[in-house]
């Protein structure tokens, strides 16, 4: 493990096959890293070039003449054993191939002379064929695309586009991550390798996964079960399908294995299935920020009526109890409220109130203990609804969930700000209530 704190926390990184050409990944890679505000030493490597992106080019490795943590390859497949034979001279342990054209299109003697050097060296390889790492309490972005935002949340994945939309989304969001790492064939360090650092990763509190195959099924449920005293972890497999099966064996030339056996696994240990990169997303997020709540009673406060339909019936089909409004809150609400709002579960405040009201409603219900857990379904542009919420946090210790939609700009700012002190918040009742039935699970 120290090895890959190494690596995530590499204070000198080299870029093999930097570019200065825009079209080029070794012209991305070096930008990402440039523009990401790396504090380590960046030494791009290109025997053709003397400057690249206003730093001094290297010829090769040697060339550098001082210790560098992790090498980024990004050059032709036939050349990469030889790069990796010069770092292991170097004593670098760390190396993120980004190249393809390995085992994934039917060139096994390539994998065989890369992985005989690296195990010569005792070198970790990060890929090859991946979309590369990301860290950022390092602000080391070798990947792309750019995602500076910090936050709780890390996801370790096979395709190296859902760990970049999984980044993109937090970083919109305002949430961030901790780290991204995108193992392509992962024909070196696996799954088992990142689990054990993000698992203990103080940055991180909640892990995504997407794998499309499991090398070490025994060992991979064991370390997920033990992390998960921790932690919460969820996983994206696909192949459910035979025929998703053979597109991820041909991706990656993954062994995808039975889905029924690994769902039973799932469901021995608590490991928390997704079947989309949205509910990834979504589980991933309010596991990372809430805790369980005491029981499964839910109380829907919202200003749309039909909003508030969808999310009953996501909580009807998951065993969440759309307990029904105790009949003394219902009094009080009656004299506080405005006669046109309906006073049941869903509590309908109608398409005319503003923010206040949500307060008054969670500040009358906490008093009776007749639910666990709140969502709040703000439908309209309703300013101020952040600090209601935000104050409503300090009153109970009980769950509050928001879905905000159709609010325009005002969403949009009440959403971020939202976001920033740790408010789940999520574009649709459907999805806002499968996250909080995944958090009753």
């Amino acid at each position: 493990m120290e090895n890959l704190n190494t690596l995530f926390n590499a204070g000198s990184v080299a870029i093999v096959g930097a570019s200065n050409n825009v079209g080029k990944k070794g012209y991305e890679i070096l930008q990402n890293l440039i523009q990401g505000d790396y504090k380590g030493n960046i030494y791009p490597i290109n025997p053709k070039e003397a400057e690249i992106q206003g730093l001094t080019a290297y010829r090769s490795l040697t060339s550098i003449g001082t210790r560098v943590d992790l090498i980024v390859i990004v050059i032709p497949s036939k050349f990469v054993s030889a790069v990796l034979e010069e770092a292991g001279q170097l004593s670098i342990h760390h190396a993120v191939i980004i190249t393809g054209g390995f085992r994934e299109i039917g060139c096994d003697d390539l994998d065989a002379a890369m992985l005989a050097v690296a195990e010569k060296y005792k070198i970790n390889i990060v890929g090859p064929n991946c979309q590369g790492v990301n860290y950022t309490p390092n602000k080391m972005c070798v990947s792309w695309p750019l995602i500076r935002g910090k936050g709780p949340m890390a996801i370790i994945a096979q395709s190296g586009t859902v760990a970049a939309q999984f980044g993109l989304i937090a970083d919109k969001d305002s949430i961030g991550v901790s780290g991204l790492v995108s193992l392509g064939n992962k024909s070196g360090l696996t799954e088992i390798e990142f689990l054990e650092f993000f698992g203990t990763d103080p940055n991180t509190k909640a892990i995504a996964l997407n794998l499309e195959g499991i090398k070490e099924g025994a060992k991979f449920l064991k370390l997920v079960k033990d992390i998960l005293q921790q932690k919460p972890v969820i996983i994206l497999k696909p192949g459910r399908t035979v025929k998703g099966m053979i597109a991820a064996q041909s991706h990656t030339k993954s062994i995808a294995g039975s889905d029924k056996i690994f769902d039973a696994a799932c469901r021995q240990i608590g490991l928390i299935r997704a079947d989309s990169i949205d509910e990834l997303y979504d589980y991933t997020k309010i596991l990372g920020f809430l805790s369980k709540p005491a029981g499964n009673r839910v109380q829907i406060i919202t200003s749309s009526g039909g909003s508030g339909i969808l999310a009953t019936d996501i909580f009807e089909e998951n065993d969440v109890d759309m307990v029904e409004i105790n009949p003394e809150l219902k009094r009080i609400l009656s004299e506080k409220l405005p006669s046109h709002c309906v006073l049941s579960n869903p509590l309908d405040l109608t398409g005319d109130t503003d923010a206040a009201r949500y307060e008054t409603c969670v500040e009358e219900a906490i008093n009776f203990n007749n639910s666990d857990m709140f969502l709040l379904i703000f439908g309209d542009p309703i300013p101020g609804a952040h600090e209601v919420v935000s104050r409503l946090r300090t009153k109970t210790d009980k769950p509050i969930i928001v879905c905000y939609l159709g609010g325009g700009k005002i969403e949009d700012e009440e959403t971020q700000k939202m976001h920033l002190v740790g408010i789940p918040t999520f574009p649709t009742p459907t999805r806002a209530a499968k996250a909080l039935a995944i958090l009753c699970k």
